[in-house]
């Protein structure tokens, strides 16, 4: 919101200079991100009138003037700009007056004396550019100081509103603000209602009352369309950023600076019948005031007369009805419409208008028949006419509810001590109805104010108005006592660290992935979409990491890196009945040469089984394995990895249908496993030494080939045959000597007993469990 310092000043003036004033917005909330001066420094400059204008003797180009500058006698200035002429009031500077960059002195220009100079506005620093000398308005009384004629001692500030304040959007806004910080006194424009001196009226039609709860128009007749707008007019529309158009656009832009409320004017001769307030209807189509034809959709609000839209409710007018210098009868329309309605839809046509910047941020719409009499009282003032009687239409405004706020709740967030007498000064100040107990303040908000709904919002107002920087900046107290680390639990940064010593580099990929790979790569046939996804290719929510490794492996192949090894630790996201699921994977990529290029090993491509080592690193040695199937995976080199009896993730070999869509020379080892099952540890517990060494004997068995070993192992393990210590394969065969279908397995059995030496009888008792174990749960003969 760009607004001029004097326009603001003559609502609220606090006895505070430019800088303070700037301050105390900035610390109210409404930041100032610039200011700066309306001209630049110069003295000795005033309104004058040219007398004469002759050729100057020895110059086509210049005149000799004669000029009244309140001085008492006419001073001679010699000058060069074109629209120099007899009857012009200029500005002049005198014999000692100091402009940007220019002192001037008496001189004698071609020969001929000069006491001062005829300026344009860009030698007083007013603008960058100028066809000529300034020409003043007639009304201009000669000799007065040019800085007091045009209130150039001013200064221009632009607020950066956060979206929730469009009630700042306008001077009298600002000004209230203002009012409340500094505690002055508001002047708001005196307002009457218009003398009616016309019967004349439109008959208005709301046909959607939700969308515009508020519509206001009145006719105005026999205005002067070509009268000029004011200078004082045309310099606060200037100074907020707005040029200059014609007298009824420039009072309507005028009032909507001023109060926040947008207007806009109809020639009423252009229109066909009554105003209706309705929705687009299918294949309509409007020009713009911007020349600009847009093919309306249902859900545009338009105002029409009985044949056709004749403007876009809330964003911008028509050109057909656009008042002209013709123009003789105004329809001038004042209406609140619901920012649901309005937002969006000037984005939307590749355009913005300052009408739809404030009534989709919401506008006052107690404010409305207001702006409608203030904007009549000047149209009349300026441009004459006679006022009809005001149409109203009004349905259901919206509700400001009682927002509730506790004193303990108020300190508590500001952390300061504020008394409720001080806390009812400031609601006084802001303007805000309210009413006190028990230490609770229920405040009703006033209909300008749509941001304050809830506690926190009133909670805002206080430390705006009690100054941001009065409350003190209290430094942080905490407990430094280092937290309890359990040792059960080990940190995330401990799988980093062992990927990286097995020469694996860490990568950071999006959570947003290509549906394909979902339903592809990994299985996932109910991926969870996206409803506003960046791209189409990161249109859902990844379900593994493996798109991630695979994209990043080609990236790297493209740029000449043979040998890859990555690894990503990330969230990936799954259903959870009616709910989501957020999961912690550790997933990697093998790709390659095993080791890097050297002279003392021979080359070699990575496997599924050094891959599987990696794994083991990462579950301590824990992990048990298990054929499986995967989409991912190729079919004969795939396993689940299980720990402690829980399947915790997938390691395998990439199916070559994927090695092809990805166009890879070779096969690349993935695994992917759940990051949490991996961070939890068993201690060691404390064993008594034994006094005697273990009794080893060792047992050969034939099994069916398809039986694992591991399901072996695992039955005599959890046996807990008293004084077995360990079992262990050492040797696997098949070939000649043993059957088909049928392998041979030799084990290892270690058996010991802390406190004294087995005999023979004793370890032969437990070899006998264990091969009976053996032989009754998985059809093991004993090998002799």
């Amino acid at each position: 919101m760009q607004f001029n310092e004097k326009w603001l000043r003559t609502f609220a003036n606090p006895s505070l200079d430019s800088d303070a004033l700037a301050h105390a917005l900035t610390m109210a909330g409404l930041e100032v991100e610039a200011k700066w001066p309306c001209a630049a420094p110069f003295s000795k400059v005033v309104v004058a009138q040219i007398l004469s204008a002759e050729k100057h003797p020895d110059a086509d180009r210049l005149q000799v003037c004669q000029v009244d500058a309140g001085a008492g006698e006419p001073l001679q200035v010699v000058c060069g700009a074109a629209n120099a002429r007899p009857g012009l009031k200029v500005a002049c500077a005198m014999v000692g007056a100091e402009l940007p960059g220019i002192s001037i002195r008496q001189a004698k220009v071609r020969g001929v004396e000069s006491f001062g100079m005829l300026c344009s506005a860009k030698e007083l620093g007013i603008s960058l550019e100028s066809s000529g000398i300034i020409e003043l308005a007639d009304d201009a009384p000669v000799g007065k100081d040019l800085r007091d004629f045009l209130e150039l001692d001013d200064h221009v500030m632009v607020l950066k509103l956060t979206p929730n304040r469009s009630d700042c959007l306008s001077i009298l806004g600002i000004a209230r603000d203002v009012a409340a910080i500094t505690g002055v006194e508001l002047s708001k424009p005196q307002l009457a209602p218009a003398v009616l001196n016309a019967a004349v009226q439109k008959k208005v039609s709301v046909l959607e009352p939700q969308a515009c709860p508020r519509y206001a128009g009145r006719m105005i007749i026999n205005v002067r369309a070509t009268a000029k707008t004011p200078e004082w007019m045309v310099r606060r529309l200037e100074r907020c950023g707005l040029r200059s158009i014609s007298a009824i656009v420039d009072i309507t832009n005028y009032v909507l600076l001023e109060m926040g409320q947008p207007l806009h004017a109809f020639d009423a001769n252009k229109l066909k019948g009554d105003i209706q307030v309705r929705m687009a209807k299918p294949g309509e189509s409007l020009t713009l005031l911007n020349e600009q034809t847009i093919e309306l959709q249902p859900d545009m609000l338009v105002i029409a007369d009985d044949h056709a839209a004749v403007a876009l409710a809330g964003v911008m007018g028509g050109h057909e009805t656009a008042v002209n210098d013709f123009t003789v009868n105004i329809f001038l329309e004042s209406a609140f419409f619901s920012p649901s309605v309005i937002a969006g839809k000037a984005r939307r046509l590749g355009f913005s208008s300052d009408s739809s910047y404030r009534f989709e941020r919401g506008v006052d719409y107690g404010n409305t028949m207001a702006a409608l009499e203030r904007a009549t009282q000047l149209i009349v003032e300026i441009c004459g006419g006679d006022a009809g009687p005001i149409t109203e239409v009004v349905s259901q405004l919206p509700e400001r509810k009682p927002v509730r706020m506790r004193m303990p709740r108020l300190n508590a967030v500001l952390g300061i001590a504020l008394e409720e007498v001080q806390v009812a000064r400031f609601f006084h100040q802001l303007g805000l109805e309210y009413g006190l107990s028990d230490g609770v303040f229920e405040v009703t908000p006033p209909s300008y104010r749509f941001d304050i709904r809830i506690e926190e919002d009133l909670i805002e107002e206080v430390a705006r108005l009690h100054g941001y920087d009065n409350i003190p900046a209290l430094e942080p107290h905490a407990d430094l006592r280092m937290l309890a680390a359990p040792e059960e639990k080990l940190d995330r940064s401990w799988l980093r660290d062992v990927l990286v010593a097995h020469d694996y580099q860490e990568i950071v990929t999006y959570s947003f992935v290509e549906e394909s790979w979902e339903r592809g790569l990994l299985g996932n046939t109910d991926p969870i979409p996206l409803k506003n996804p960046i791209a189409s290719d990161m249109s859902v929510m990844r379900s593994g990491l493996w798109g991630g490794l695979l994209d990043t492996l080609v990236y790297n192949l493209n740029r000449k890196q043979e040998r890859v090894r990555l690894f990503e630790i990330g969230a990936a996201y799954l259903r959870d009945g009616t709910g989501y699921q957020e999961v912690t994977r550790v997933s990697g990529l093998a790709y390659g040469a095993f080791a890097p290029e050297q002279w003392a090993q021979t080359t070699r491509e990575v496997d599924f089984f050094d891959v599987k080592a990696e794994v083991d690193a990462l579950t301590q040695n824990l992990a048990e394995y298990a054929p499986v199937q995967h989409p991912a995976l190729h079919p004969g080199q795939t396993a689940r990895v299980m720990l402690a009896g829980k399947v915790i993730g997938w390691l395998g070999k990439l199916h070559p249908k994927w090695q092809q869509q990805y166009e890879l020379p070779r096969g690349a080892i993935l695994f992917e496993l759940d990051a949490e099952a991996l961070l939890n540890r068993t201690l060691p517990q404390y064993q008594e030494l034994p006094k005697s060494p273990p009794v080893r004997r060792d047992i050969a068995v034939l099994v069916d080939e398809n039986v694992p070993v591991q399901a072996i192992l695992d039955t005599v393990r959890n046996a807990k045959i008293s004084l077995l210590h360990s079992v262990a394969l050492f040797d696997l065969y098949k070939g000649k000597g043993i059957p088909e279908s049928k392998k041979s397995l030799a084990f290892l059995v270690l058996m010991q007993d802390t406190q004294k030496t087995l005999t023979d009888a004793e370890a032969d008792e437990v070899v006998a469990k264990v091969l009976d174990l053996m032989v009754c749960q998985h059809g093991a003969e004993l090998r002799t």
